[in-house]
């Protein structure tokens, strides 16, 4: 045993980091981005401008910046292979489906971001839970030791 098998054990096996997880963490890099974005949009009209209810824009405005942390942290943790970035990142992209299929309901200019949002949310769900990425990470299924 080598003097790096300890930190393998952290930051998934040794090698080249497969595209499946760059991908992965990009698209969710991608989703942290527009949620701070977003926030940062609302908080800055919610201050400047005239919204009907100046707290509730604020607060929803702060909100969306707090919750871009989740998936902007699991982007830093799957770039570095860190196999506890797995759960975060999946957990938003389950928390993105159901706001992708309220847009899609919408009859408005939301049905596009709908549209992408959902593709990108099931697109990263494919690359998180694809073996190469498991792999890559370090994660073991529920009962191997090996």
């Amino acid at each position: 045993m080598g003097a790096t098998d300890g930190v393998a054990g952290t930051t998934g096996t040794a090698g080249e980091r497969p595209r499946r997880l760059t991908y992965a963490a990009a698209l969710s890099a991608l989703e942290g981005v527009a949620l701070l974005a977003g926030g940062v949009w609302i908080l800055v009209l919610g201050l400047t401008g005239d919204p009907d209810d100046r707290q509730q824009a604020v607060t929803g405005g702060i909100t969306l910046v707090v919750l871009a942390l989740l998936p902007l942290l699991a982007a830093r943790g799957l770039l570095l292979r860190r196999g506890w970035s797995r759960g975060p990142a999946i957990i938003t992209q389950i928390m993105a489906l159901p706001v992708a299929y309220n847009l899609l309901k919408a009859d408005s200019m939301a049905i596009p971001g709908g549209i992408a949002l959902a593709v990108v949310a099931v697109a990263s769900l494919v690359l998180l839970v694809n073996p190469a990425t498991t792999r890559a990470l370090g994660i073991k299924g529920p009962g191997r030791t090996k």
